[in-house]
């Protein structure tokens, strides 16, 4: 798949088949998260690639999941993630106006270097830190910026173009599909100087 296709067919994952993910594999998508690029070549990111399933039970019990349909759309026993992957800050070098910059290029690559493998992915920033740092053990001088969780996937999730005013909440349709709105590109795309709609 080009990497066109990989992005346009992205969608974030919640229900996941009960089938492992090998730890080579998992490594690859931290490597080419480890390559993004980073403000000033800081490089501030960690990550801790978590597939015990003790640890994966007690992480799961600190996420919050798909608040816009709540309650009901957390992964149910038999869909829960077979892996996660923590993006952790070395608060000791990361520049605070930049370093969410790197998350964002760095989670992305995971993202998208996960989906070229057949791998869904969540990332989740609503998780109860204080708690998640304790489990994981994570010492003094970093922190936890967010969570992805992953598998493959056992839903197909589609997008929707919205209209301008349209609400940007994901419903289910029907048959249970998640569908995701998205504003259309001749909304958010300006050429040359910046027109108001």
């Amino acid at each position: 798949m080009s990497i066109y296709k990989t992005i346009i067919s992205r969608r974030t994952i919640r229900k996941f088949k009960q089938k492992d993910i090998s730890v080579d594999a998992l490594k690859r998508f931290v490597n080419a998260g480890r390559l993004a690029p980073s403000a000033r070549n800081l490089q501030p990111l960690e990550y801790l690639i978590v597939t015990d399933n003790s640890i994966k039970e007690k992480i799961f019990s600190t996420i919050t999941w798909a608040v816009y349909l709540k309650p009901g759309y957390n992964p149910q026993s038999g869909e829960e993630p077979v892996a996660y992957i923590i993006v952790i800050i070395n608060d000791k070098i990361a520049h605070k106006a930049f370093y969410q910059y790197d998350v964002g290029a760095s989670v992305e690559n995971i993202i998208l270097s996960a989906l070229e493998e057949g791998v869904g992915c969540c990332w989740i920033a609503s998780f109860k830190k204080d708690k998640l740092t304790k489990i994981l053990k994570i010492p003094e001088g970093y922190s936890i910026d967010c969570v992805l969780a992953l598998g493959y996937p056992l839903e197909n999730p589609t997008s929707v173009d919205i209209e301008k005013e349209g609400s940007i909440k994901y419903w289910k349709d029907p048959e249970g599909r998640l569908t995701v709105p998205k504003r259309k590109l001749e909304d958010i795309m300006h050429l040359d100087i910046f027109k108001k709609a």
